[in-house]
């Protein structure tokens, strides 16, 4: 019962960290993409060699109404994108893209257009299922070579192709570039969306962390070779629970300009998160993908352009900073402006606030620089007109009370929701006499013009935020009282993942007015992950205080940016949101909780053999599970290692024994971690015991799930199966068990090493539902039995005495029960619960596998290759030896004393070896598993 309130709590606490980890973040505010006229998919025909050895997957064409028709017999003259989808991903993904392609392309002159292709992968599993990364990447080169044949017979065909990958698709992208025969100059440009390039989500095989290092190899080391290949990768902010944003980071060579990683919520004209599958269709981004698509076309030859330097100041334009203007309106000669004087007004006051009238006119203000240089460093202005043109400009000469001659300073500008903003630094304008702000209606239109000079110093604040074990109990706050329309408020020490914080900011104004809408922004020095929030004035806004990476320096804290309205009060009120923690926690370490799930599973194993060897008798499956709980004995050594790991000498011993590096916490930085003990963030010690708990808690109430089904199944099958009452229900005996063994071992080698361990587990099953069946049999008949014999007197059935605790009740084949009989049942019953964890985490290890063999059972009967085989052949037979495991065998063996002592030894192992590779879970298992079936033979 104490085990149930203990691990009940922590149910809660886990069940908040997932709640917030799912829905905390905020709406989906995507726009959906919608198709006008019915998706069509041609299929390109591929070569024989490459239809033969890739049967599965295959290559489209997208297409709608006109289009699709003028395309069918592939006649093509646009500049071809290549959709790849990711895991379990569809080929159809690509028809957002495709259709907004159509559309933008029906607005504009001169045929310029996309032909968008997609690749279907057969949805596979590749998240999970590395065997196959390597032969995607083979096929999309095969792609690549299919699409440009496409376009032999044009006078200018396309020299490379565009790469979008979604998720798993965007690493496979970077992988065309590992393969020996493949060409950089066919690929120049790679578009990733939600792709995990620092590091798999899950490590449950070698071919994928093998993959990855291959292509971290390729990118990171070779870096020089690959400088003129542009890549951009978006994630999806918080709302993608699947993928994390830090993971979408690029890892590439410091300083590298043509490789750019940022979160959705940055996106100019996007501004909003998105989970992992609806950052395919997020109309908001896919109009910022498809405007930079067709600003990259070259008007002279319709195909993407060749320049490096385009494709950045493209990239810039519509992902990083969009200033308000045309990507080509970049005039650098002085410009001239209107001479009559009734159109200018020279401002003195410190900040302007101007209203266009409804009717049209012109109208320039002008601001004195010199005047203004010692008291300020800053000169601030927004507006609300969202006109693509010019509208600040630096006059180089004057006459009058009018500028003459001016050059353009707008291409500063920074879009926001509400308005575009621009701030000049005055040490920057040393040739410029005075600042134009052009603030002309012709056409009529209303809008507001906000400007004011600054001293930035001043317009900074600073505030601490609590530490993140204050539990929401303490808080930090700031008062700006606003004299400006920009305030910064760095929250001191917020830089790492872990720290959540629920932010509120309060605005009151004296006086009751229409203002221009407020901009929070969460800026983050280190990562484009910036998170903007728009709100009323006056208002209560709670703003998310988490991040993505963490600070890989010692650069500035994050920074909280309010674009404010002028004379009004904001208070900044900082407070820890635990459940938030415990979100982030899940987020960045959930991938590490099998591991501690396998190490409790593994001490209640241990403490039932102890209990055995002790006094002949397992410990209830429940009761040893809780005891399972130990996080003394497993993180006092793994700690103690760290320690001696940061000694030079225990380095080189440990590099001589060959082991391999030591796991740490999952990598957080935007850049330059690696997934071998590369360097990492410390996360606070606190960690390690919570993610044990977190894992114990999972372990606990997951067995708990597994007695309940098995119980119940055991019920469902009894009126299917004759009820047996003998402790040796549901074994096979010497001869069978070296027979099955046999037949699961070709089986595994014949076709997939996971379904000999399934087929293996589902036997085991067996044997604990048949004692499942005879504990309840047993218990009924004992129930239904007469009282017991005492003193030898007949209890009136005429048969004589019989012994203490012994029935006259007798079954089917004449025998005598006793409690004895139902003891050692239950007794092995328990055994077999503890073992059956066991099992089911092995089985979740290999699922992927069996899941990938299963898909493609048409196209090979061999999973090739196969990761689980032959390393898990101990497993199996281990398995199969330990059907027939009681623990009366194991009392009586020699080797128990000593197989007692290794589970602890093993769990300490795992912590150290396997958080970041999840597959040697099944090492470890094995080791724990095979002497424990000897033992029981011996």
């Amino acid at each position: 019962m104490r085990f149930s309130v203990f691990y009940g709590a922590a149910l809660v606490l886990l069940v908040a960290g997932l709640r917030e980890l799912l829905t905390g973040s905020e709406e989906n505010r995507c726009s959906m993409t919608y198709m006008y006229e019915y998706p069509e998919y041609r299929r390109v025909t591929l070569p024989r060699r490459v239809s033969r050895l890739y049967p599965a997957y295959g290559l489209y064409l997208y297409g709608e109404g006109l289009y699709a028709q003028e395309t069918r017999a592939l006649k093509l003259s646009g500049a071809p994108v290549l959709f790849l989808p990711g895991n379990a991903g569809s080929y159809k993904q690509a028809r957002s893209l495709g259709s907004v392609a159509l559309r933008k392309a029906e607005s504009l002159d001169g045929g310029v257009h996309l032909n968008v292709f997609t690749v279907d992968f057969n949805e596979e599993l590749v998240a999970l299922y590395g065997g196959s990364l390597r032969k995607q990447t083979l096929f999309l080169h095969e792609c690549i070579k299919a699409v440009l044949r496409l376009y032999k017979g044009q006078e200018r065909p396309p020299r490379s192709v565009v790469l979008v990958g979604h998720s798993m698709g965007g690493v496979v992208a970077r992988a065309l570039f590992t393969l020996p025969r493949f060409s950089p100059p066919l690929v120049s440009l790679i578009l990733t969306q939600a792709s995990p390039h620092l590091a798999p989500v899950l490590a449950l095989d070698t071919h994928l962390l093998g993959f990855y290092s291959a292509v971290r190899e390729r990118w990171v080391r070779h870096a020089d070779s690959l400088a003129n290949v542009t890549v951009l990768s978006v994630g999806g902010g918080y709302r993608d629970y699947q993928v994390r944003s830090g993971l979408t980071t690029l890892p590439c060579s410091p300083g590298d300009p043509n490789k750019l990683s940022l979160v959705a919520t940055a996106v100019p004209r996007t501004w909003v998160s998105t989970d992992h599958l609806s950052i395919v269709w997020c109309k908001e981004l896919v109009l910022a993908t498809v405007r930079a698509f067709f600003d990259l076309i070259d008007p002279e030859t319709n195909q993407f352009t060749d320049s490096v330097v385009r494709r950045m100041e493209v990239l810039h334009h519509h992902f990083i900073r969009h200033p308000v203007r045309m990507l080509d309106e970049t005039p650098e000669a002085p410009l001239p402006l209107p001479d009559s004087p009734e159109a200018w007004n020279e401002v003195n006051a410190l900040r302007l606030a101007y209203s266009a009238p409804k009717e049209g006119q012109a109208k320039y203000f002008l601001f004195a620089l010199s005047s203004r240089r010692k008291a300020y460093s800053h000169f601030y202005c927004r507006s609300n007109n969202m006109e693509m043109s010019s509208w600040v400009y630096g006059c180089v000469q004057k006459t009058g009370s009018m500028c003459v001659r001016a050059v353009d300073l707008s291409r500063g500008t920074e879009l926001l929701p509400p308005y575009k903003v621009l701030v000049l630094s005055l040490s920057d304008l040393s040739s410029v006499s005075h600042l134009v702000v052009a603030a002309s209606n012709l056409n009529g239109k209303q809008f507001t013009v906000e400007c004011e000079w600054q001293r930035q110093e001043a317009q900074t604040v600073s505030v601490s935020v609590p530490h993140v074990l204050s539990f929401g109990l303490t808080s930090s706050d700031v008062t700006v009282n606003s004299s400006g329309l920009l305030h910064t408020v760095e929250l001191e020490h917020f830089h790492q993942v872990y720290q959540s914080f629920r932010i509120t900011v309060t605005s009151h104004c004296k006086v009751q007015k229409d203002r221009m809408a407020n901009v929070y922004r969460m800026k983050v020095p280190w990562f484009r992950e910036d998170f903007l929030t728009t709100a009323s004035v006056p208002s209560v806004t709670e703003i998310s205080g988490m991040l993505h990476t963490s600070r890989p320096g010692n650069t500035s804290s994050a920074l909280l940016q309010l674009h404010t309205a002028p004379n009004c009060q904001y208070k900044v009120l900082v407070r820890t949101s635990f459940p938030r923690v415990m979100g982030q926690v899940l987020r960045f370490c959930g991938p590490q909780l099998p591991v501690y799930m396998a190490v409790t599973l593994l001490l209640a194993c241990g403490g039932q053999l102890w209990s055995i060897a002790r006094t002949g008798k397992p410990l209830e499956a429940s009761q040893a599970v809780g005891w399972g709980l130990q996080p003394h004995k497993v993180g006092l050594p793994v700690y103690l290692l760290h320690l001696l790991l940061g000694c030079s000498q225990f380095q080189e011993a440990w590099s001589a024994l060959g082991l391999p590096a030591m796991d740490a916490l999952p990598p957080t930085a935007p850049d330059h971690s690696t997934l071998e003990g590369g360097p990492v963030d410390e996360w606070p010690h606190l960690l390690g015991p919570l993610l044990y708990l977190l894992g114990a808690t999972l372990a606990f109430w997951g067995s708990a799930l597994l007695r309940l089904s098995l119980a119940l199944l055991s019920l469902a099958a009894a009126p299917l199966t004759r009820p047996s009452v003998a402790p040796d229900c549901g074994t096979l005996g010497r001869r069978r068990q070296a027979l099955l063994l046999l037949v699961l071992s070709i089986v595994g080698g014949t076709s997939c090493g996971a379904v000999a361990i399934f087929s293996a587990f589902l036997i085991h099953l067996y044997r604990v539902v048949r004692l499942q069946m005879a504990e309840r049999s047993l218990s009924h008949m004992l129930n239904l039995a007469p009282e017991k014999n005492n003193g030898g007197e007949d209890n009136g059935a005429g048969t004589g005495a019989a012994p203490p605790g012994v029935y006259r009740q007798r079954n089917g084949g004449g025998a005598l029960l006793s409690e004895g009989l139902l003891h050692q049942v239950k007794s092995d019953l328990q055994l077999h619960l503890s073992l059956s964890a066991l099992f089911t985490l092995a089985i979740m290890l290999s699922a992927p596998s069996l899941l990938h063999w299963a898909r493609n059972l048409r196209y090979s009967p061999r999973l090739d290759p196969d990761s689980l085989w032959p390393h898990t052949l101990p497993l199996l037979a281990a398995m199969v030896l330990l059907i027939d495991c009681s623990c009366h065998a194991l009392s009586h063996s020699k080797l128990l004393r000593v197989v007692c002592h290794l589970p602890l030894p093993l769990c300490v192992a795992m912590v150290t070896f396997s958080p970041l590779h999840l597959y040697r879970l099944t090492y470890f298992l094995s080791a724990a598993l095979v002497p424990l079936a000897v033992s029981c033979l011996l």
